[in-house]
């Protein structure tokens, strides 16, 4: 008797415990889906911001990188002159500017600030490359919860014989699915297509850094003579 007691009050316990995850669970539904509809106002505004980028900013990169590096060798036109009727983006002439804009400095002093200059600009590229790859990851995350917590309900409906509640448990499960997989495609094609760009924007930077450098460090070598 002891025994079947001991057992009745562990089962007791822990239908309790499968209540109280149960309640956590059911409370989790509403914030999952509003959690999944904010992502896909995210992955619409981060489109959006890829469509923008590419009329205002990629399409405009116009600059054959061999005819630049041969008008800074020439040196026919003052350094920042040049830099500034190319073609590239705004944020790459802006740090060659920068970097031109210290003639004080000494060529220790200027490699360093080329580096710094580099890896400001690597960063706020990571920086926007990540809100698409942090929707792309959350997007399937929030599908699955919301896939899973609407079974619950729904099994003890089918239990219960109760169709319309089953029925309107899987809906809500295909539908939470289906907005957190065309989330995550969203957003990784977005992520694909930048850091393609972003990779040729910085590897075009370097070399233009190396070029400007170089040309700066030769000029004062001249003016030390």
């Amino acid at each position: 008797m002891n025994i079947l007691a001991a057992v009745t009050t562990a089962t007791e316990e822990t239908f309790k415990l499968n209540d109280v995850l149960r309640a956590v669970a059911s409370k989790l539904e509403a914030p999952c889906v509003a959690v999944l509809i904010l992502l896909i106002i995210a992955a619409v505004a981060l489109f959006g911001w890829l469509v923008a980028e590419l009329f205002t900013e990629h399409r405009h990169l116009k600059v054959k990188l061999p005819l630049l590096l041969e008008d800074i060798r020439l040196g026919a036109k003052p350094l920042p002159d040049v830099i500034s009727e190319s073609g590239l983006l705004k944020r790459q002439k802006a740090a060659l500017l920068e970097l031109t804009a210290h003639p004080e400095f000494d060529t220790t002093m200027r490699e360093a600030l080329a580096v710094r200059l580099i890896e400001q600009e690597q960063a706020s590229y990571d920086m926007i490359v990540k809100l698409s790859e942090l929707v792309s990851r959350l997007g399937p995350m929030f599908g699955l919860l919301g896939t899973l917590i609407p079974l619950g309900p729904g099994i003890i409906a089918l239990g219960r014989g109760d169709t319309y509640a089953l029925s309107t448990s899987l809906l809500t499960a295909f539908d939470t699915t289906i907005v957190g997989l065309i989330t995550a495609a969203v957003a990784t094609v977005i992520t694909t297509v930048r850091k393609t760009w972003y990779k040729d924007y910085m590897s075009m930077l370097d070399v233009l850094m190396s070029c400007v450098l170089e040309i700066i460090n030769t000029d004062k070598g001249r003016e030390a003579e």
